[in-house]
């Protein structure tokens, strides 16, 4: 057998029929956190090579934001100056209180205001350092968004970046309305990203059914049907994916891989090895079943015992002889 060639003998199994659909990869809710800023100011990235898909780490500086440029001057300096006059006014309001001069209401509103703009100092000071504040990663992940870039102003709560974990992922897909009866007999799917040649089982990542809808999503003809599973490859949230979902399985099904099927002008056929001589292949038209992305159904054409090319089609279909297996031949 010439190198390269892969064969695998039929074998009757079972085939679970399958649906194809569009879906989306999507970072669960949780999974992702928004860093925001924690002052106003000028922003600067503390790693000038930071991209989306950075790692980073929990504690990790994102960002230092600096006011020292500001015509209104580092907010550390004015949130303490504004403790400062709280604080004065405070002590002198303690003493006018015990003599009766002001109310205690209007003692109580002083006293909120200091007590306020101490916190406000405080917890300013503790983030700050000559005058920067620096701003952390609250997980471990990587970085999904940049939201500002090198130099651009923020205020207080503007986003930054957004960090997603993707521990677990999931995938959505969108079953078209025609296909409602057979939503609830989905248990599991294949999928292939859109930016990857590859299919990816869920049952080979942990994966399991979160949920499907009852119900068509408003303004659009389709069920979403969710599933979730572990991150252990270079998936990209929020890419698109061909779904294929798995129901009901059929029972003593001839099946063979995607990599065995040549196409001609629309009629597919595959290659087998002769029984009597390993070196003679023949070729020989199929008619295609369900398709899950991985293998295909072979209802016609294909019996038991039948030695199937797998890989290195190419090879044989250039070496082969152009004849077909007389019909009477097929099963």
């Amino acid at each position: 057998m010439e190198a390269g060639l892969k064969l695998e003998t039929v074998t009757p199994g079972d085939f679970t029929d399958v649906i194809k659909v569009a879906g989306q990869i999507v970072s669960p809710l949780g999974d992702e956190q928004t860093v925001a800023a924690t002052a106003s100011g000028i922003v600067t990235f503390t790693n000038g090579t930071m991209t989306d898909g950075s790692a980073v780490r929990t504690g990790q500086s994102i960002v230092k934001i600096s006011a020292k440029q500001l015509q209104d001057g580092a907010p550390g300096l004015k949130a303490k100056a504004e403790y400062e006059v709280a604080e004065r006014e405070y002590r002198r309001a303690e003493s006018l209180v015990a003599d009766k001069i002001i109310s205690v209401k209007d003692f109580e509103q002083i006293k909120l205001r200091y007590e306020t703009a101490k916190a406000a100092y405080i917890g300013l000071a503790e983030r700050m350092t000559d005058g920067v504040v620096n701003v952390v990663s609250p997980i471990n992940g990587f970085v999904k968004n940049r939201f500002v870039k090198q130099g651009d102003y923020v205020n207080v709560g503007d986003p930054i970046v957004s960090v997603t974990q993707n521990r677990r992922l999931q995938l959505v897909a969108d079953v078209p309305e025609r296909y409602a009866k057979y939503v609830k007999h989905i248990g599991s799917a294949n999928f292939k990203p859109a930016y990857d040649k590859n299919v990816y089982r869920l049952s080979d990542l942990n994966g399991k059914l979160l949920s499907y809808a009852k119900t068509v999503n408003q303004g659009t003809s389709f069920l979403p049907v969710t599933f979730e599973f572990d991150n252990i490859g270079e998936f990209v949230a929020g890419s698109f994916a061909d779904v294929y979902l798995l129901s009901h399985p059929k029972r003593d099904a001839v099946s063979v891989p995607v990599s065995a099927l040549t196409e001609e002008q629309g009629v597919y056929y595959v290659y087998l090895q002769a029984k009597d001589n390993k070196e003679v292949f023949m070729k020989r038209e199929v008619s295609l079943g369900m398709d899950n992305g991985d293998r295909v159904e072979i209802v016609q054409g294909l019996s038991a015992g039948d030695i199937v090319v797998t890989k290195g089609t190419y090879q044989v279909k250039l070496a082969a002889s152009a004849t077909v297996i007389p019909e009477g031949h097929t099963h």
